[in-house]
């Protein structure tokens, strides 16, 4: 009987592995119009003229949004929405002739009153623009003609050209430039389709564009932040392309492959070793030389960019034809670093705090770092902080001596005249270089002044000038025409296409499954009735009262502790949203819009009254309702984690009888075996082995990605495989562990001996009568399961790139979007407190000798 059991089971799983894999391998056929691009960072919203955050414009700017001017790759201006410009012999007035015939995307015309009405908005007091300071100098803004606008300023600004390239100042509709968040309307060759938060984002061709219409008929941007994701949706071929690709220790492999074209430049990014300027012994100038001399800039781009990177020797670009190479101004010499620290008054060095934010650039750089000023006596003390803790303690609070950050903004050489920067850099001649160079629109003179920065803030070595960011990107050598090598680092969609019939694929949508989804909703609430009545019937409407009454109690006392615990975790939302160099008066305007000048009291009580009529509150990163935020990761989570539960059950019911009931025999030791494995095995790694394996060698499955419950159902469920069991598999392991235990305790007891003296067979004993006994131990696992699995799998989300809910919580605590956490939080707990009393209800219905008791 053992045996019988034993192979029907293997078999029973064989088959269901082997029927999942092939209902899903040809999911996703060719579409020669259709590009899938990867990036490591999601938007948090699609309007760039109210957040600086690069990805909104690695994604929407030049293919959704056009400005009146654009940039060149070497940083120079050229024309867009305006064709020409004119500017007037004492530089205050620019008059920019506009095309004709552009439309934006909801058939609206484009003219100079829009023109107008779009700077207006970025200028007017209340605007949320992170960057509406880099236009202060503007005065009034006039429409002449339909093709003519006019920009007065009030004193010369040489860099207002650049300052109108940049994402921040794109041109908008009127008629829907509120909307813009999440339904971006812009000018651009592509249309705005659909936005799959935590997942894609997908545009379309835009068939009126006013230029040459762009070649792909759709193109897909994919959300991938693992970089072990994101090499495996390459080798698999789910993404054709990947820009920003995150893992430059695996970029060269790409590069051998005749399957992939590389690209390898500079960005606009200059990584440094901040300095505080302000704090001594960082306040003298010797030390900062000497901390200069200390570095070896190759040796910290071969540690921790694996050779990418190029050697800087002060902020600024290497690509801006006003580059100035000052590498060689303090070359890596310990000695003269010694001799330098010594005629400065430290002999013996000195300790500083070297605080370093998440990316792996700055970790790996930071240990690198330490070890070369160790060198000259200098005791670098590592502090690992995440980017809201960077944010308050170094950004604005100044509360540090040294870090490591790239800089990302373009031109933004001006931060150094800002006294309040977090560098604490004041010098008034580097102030007046600031203020002739913003007086000059002369280009023979702004280079030569542009030049006199650079030697001015290397001869101060302000900070420690270490390397430009490199842009690594590898895409299929059959889609050609992407364009990668770009100031504001954006991937340039307009020209792409195909030299062959190869493409991305897509599976088409059934309605079918969202009727599925939510039969699966129904069938899960009509439990939970049938399982409350069937309480109440049993035991009485006054037990059933209580239990409900501890449920809600224990809900307002989550909501009270998930706030307060919230509110005291350090970071600023909206300085992490606005960025390094948000103008004042716009995060003042979002503070206000997002309530955040409220006392933390009222926004306790106010959001409570919220959660009573079912509103969550609106979410500080992607302004939109958090139940809509919630209700479309539950549509990933939920059917993952019962999936997940169903493996786990379907795995360990049947190694835990059969251990129970032939333990102590070879058969027992072989699967107590199994069971360890799964336990020690790391469900993560055992994700990357399955993608690997399925996806990236057999190439049966794809590497990650949820398509979407309007995909279908089987593509919905075959995406979820993979996934469930890797979280299923330690799951398991627990369970089949714990019901072992549970049924040889039980099959010690008197009633079992006396159900084999009646002449009860081994199964039939252990079935009837041992297991109903035994359940209690393991219902009490299922119950912890399903609530770990629901939103604790955010690392198997991560490796799978699975828009789940544990992955909406990673990232709103990253982006201290407060409003997400708490309410996902309190939701979650309510869940593990339903399940909990679901499960303590269950034991009475299961075990029979529970329900004697309480029927006494």
């Amino acid at each position: 009987m053992t045996r019988s059991l034993s192979e029907y089971s293997a078999r029973s799983c064989l088959a269901l592995l082997i029927a999942l894999s092939l209902a899903g391998i040809s999911n996703y056929a060719c579409a020669a119009g259709s590009a899938t691009i990867g990036m490591q960072l999601e938007p948090p919203i699609l309007d760039p003229t109210a957040n600086p955050a690069a990805a909104i414009s690695e994604a929407l700017y030049g293919n959704v949004f056009e400005g009146l001017v654009k940039f060149a790759a070497d940083g120079a201006v050229l024309p867009q929405l305006a064709e020409s410009w004119d500017i007037s012999p004492d530089g205050l007035t620019y008059t920019f002739h506009l095309r004709r015939k552009v439309r934006f995307h909801d058939g609206k015309s484009f003219d100079a009153a829009t023109a107008k009405f779009a700077l207006d908005r970025a200028l007017a007091p209340d605007s949320v623009n992170p960057q509406k300071s880099r236009l202060q100098a503007i005065h009034g803004i006039d429409a002449i003609d339909g093709d003519t606008l006019r920009i007065s300023l009030r004193r010369r600004s040489g860099g207002l050209l650049q300052s109108l390239a940049w994402g921040s100042f794109v041109m908008v509709s009127p008629d829907s430039a509120v909307a813009n968040a999440l339904r971006p309307v812009g000018t651009g060759p592509f249309r705005f389709a659909e936005w799959r938060r935590g997942d894609s984002l997908t545009l379309v061709r835009n068939a009126d564009y006013w230029g040459t219409p762009a070649r792909l008929d759709q193109a897909t941007f994919k959300f991938i932040s693992d970089p072990s994701a994101a090499y495996a949706a390459l080798m698999a071929g789910d993404v054709d392309a990947f820009d920003n690709y995150p893992a430059p220790e695996s970029f060269a492999q790409f590069g051998a492959d005749p399957r992939f074209a590389v690209f390898v430049g500079p960005t606009e990014s200059e990584t440094i070793l901040s300095l505080n300027n302000r704090r001594p012994p960082l306040n003298n100038l010797m030390v900062r030389r000497a901390i200069a001399h200390a570095l070896d800039r190759n040796a910290i781009i071969d540690g921790a960019m694996f050779g990418y990177g190029t050697p800087i020797g002060s902020h600024f670009p290497p690509r801006n034809p006003a580059y100035v190479d000052l590498t060689g101004e303090y070359r890596h010499d310990a000695a003269k670093a010694k001799i330098l620290l010594a005629q400065a008054g430290y002999p013996n060095g000195f300790s500083v705090s070297l605080k370093l934010p998440p990316p792996s650039y700055a970790r790996r750089g930071g240990e690198i770092i330490a070890a070369q000023l160790a060198e000259i006596g200098v005791r670098a003390k590592i502090e690992n902080l995440e980017w809201a803790q960077w944010l308050d303690q170094v950004y604005a609070r100044h509360d540090f001596d040294m870090s490591i950050v790239a800089h990302a903004e373009p031109m933004d050489y001006d931060i150094y005249a800002r006294d309040d920067y977090y560098f604490g850099y004041s010098n008034p001649d580097f102030k007046a270089l600031i203020q002739a160079l913003d007086d000059t629109i002369d280009p023979v003179e702004r280079r030569d002044l542009l030049r006199r920065v650079q030697h001015k803030l290397a001869d101060d070595a302000v900070n420690g000038f270490l390397f430009q960011y490199p842009k690594l990107a590898v895409w299929n050598v059959h889609l050609q025409g992407l364009g990668f090598d770009n100031v504001l680092g954006i991937v340039e969609l307009a020209h792409a296409h195909y030299d062959t019939a190869a493409g991305s694929m897509r599976s088409r949508s059934s309605a079918a499954a969202q009727r599925s989804l939510r039969i699966v909703l129904w069938l899960i609430g009509a439990g939970a009735l049938a399982l409350l009545a069937l309480t109440a019937r049993r035991f009485g409407a006054v037990f059933l009262g209580g239990r409900l009454a501890v449920l809600i109690a224990s809900g307002l006392a989550a909501t009270a502790i998930v706030f307060v615990i919230v509110q005291v975790v350090p970071g600023d939302p909206v300085r992490y949203m606005m960025g390094l160099q948000a103008d004042p008066d716009a995060m003042s305007a979002l503070r206000h819009q997002l309530g955040l000048d409220i006392a933390p009291l009222q926004r306790y009580f106010i959001w409570v009254a919220g959660l009573v009529h079912g509103d969550f509150g609106l979410s500080y990163t992607y302004r939109i309702p958090v139940a809509t935020l919630i209700a479309e990761r539950l549509q990933v989570s939920l059917p993952l984690a019962l999936y997940a539960l169903l493996l786990t059950t379907v795995i360990a019911f049947p190694i835990g009888l059969i251990a129970a009931a032939r333990r102590g025999r070879p058969s027992d030791w072989m699967l107590t075996g199994l069971m360890q494995i799964g336990l020690a095995v790391p469900n993560f790694w055992l994700g990357l082995l399955l993608v690997l394996v399925f996806a990236v060698t057999l190439h049966w499955v794809s590497a990650g990605g949820f398509p979407g419950w309007s995909a279908g159902f089987w593509p919905a469920i075959h995406a979820l495989t993979l996934p469930a069991i890797a979280l299923a598999t330690p799951q398991a392991a627990i369970l089949a562990r714990v019901l072992r235990g549970s049924l040889i305790d039980t099959l010690h007891e008197d009633y079992i001996r006396t159900a084999r003296a009646k002449g009860g067979g081994e199964w039939h004993v252990l079935w009837r009568h041992a297991l109903p006994n035994a359940l209690i131990p393991v219902l009490t696992i299922l119950g912890m399961q399903f609530s770990f699995l629901l939103a604790g799998g955010v690392i198997i989300e991560n490796v799978f790139f699975l828009p789940g809910l544990g992955r909406l919580v990673f990232q709103a605590v990253v982006q201290r979007d407060l409003m997400v956490v708490q309410s996902v939080v309190v939701i979650l707990v309510i869940v593990v407190v339903l399940v909990t009393f679901a499960v303590d209800l269950s034991y009475v219905i299961i075990n029979p000798r529970l329900r004697a008791e309480r029927g006494r």
